[in-house]
């Protein structure tokens, strides 16, 4: 029992925050920085904002930085911190391949339990990218590596053996979907959406999909 409780409000905290900046190469050619402001569906209505500094060379790299919050009266309850860094791996005309990688930070709480955890973040987009629109479709992997659970008192009191402390999952979410957008001028318009997957390839969290749509400004 004590091992479930904790898988339960596991999964729970790591698919409620599914965030991610959107990059269409392609229009990010003539400046260096980049804010965005996002908003989607992950067991609600959650918002998110994040910055991205591309770098001077040769292969196109940008170090990248996010946070989210869900919507509701406790806004610090729950939020997700992340930062890594994206690199378009390969470029062939308009074809365009890119690599992702965030250190994650998140705090899950509800009445019985909170959650401090760390963990890790990798994915893949390969798509087609012009200055003035894109599509592609993106894979990703979300790794718990260690959890801290602080457990409520009344919890504690109804379940025999159960201990607060430092735990490390060995789940994680698996995520697919598709990400587009249009570009005016120095502003994008992009969309997200997709399915989520646990790791065992065969269990789907409570609500299995994500959205996100976003408006990036670059300067």
């Amino acid at each position: 029992m004590r091992h479930f409780l904790i898988t339960l409000l596991f999964f729970m905290a790591l698919a409620k925050l599914a965030k991610a900046q959107v990059i269409n190469w392609r229009s990010f050619e003539a400046q260096q920085r980049m804010a965005t402001l996002n908003a989607g569906l992950d067991y609600g209505l959650t918002y998110g904002a994040a910055y991205a500094h591309r770098l001077n060379t040769r292969v196109p790299i940008a170090l990248t930085m996010d946070a989210s919050i869900p919507s509701g009266h406790k806004l610090l309850d729950d939020f997700k911190v992340r930062m890594g860094l994206q690199v378009e791996v390969l470029r062939v005309g308009n074809l365009s391949a890119t690599l992702k990688v965030n250190g994650v930070f998140r705090r899950f709480e509800n009445p019985g339990a909170r959650l401090l955890n760390f963990g890790g973040e990798f994915g893949g987009i390969v798509g087609y990218c012009k200055p003035g629109w894109f599509i592609a479709g993106e894979a990703g992997f979300d790794k718990a590596i260690v959890t801290h659970v602080q457990h409520a008192a009344s919890v504690v009191d109804q379940t025999a053996g159960l201990r607060s402390g430092w735990y490390i999952p060995t789940g994680g979410n698996f995520q697919y979907g598709l990400q587009g957008g249009v570009s005016l001028r120095k502003t994008d318009l992009t969309l997200r959406a997709g399915r989520l997957l646990q790791q065992d390839f065969k269990t789907s969290p409570l609500l299995p999909l994500y959205a996100q749509l976003g408006i990036n400004r670059r300067f």
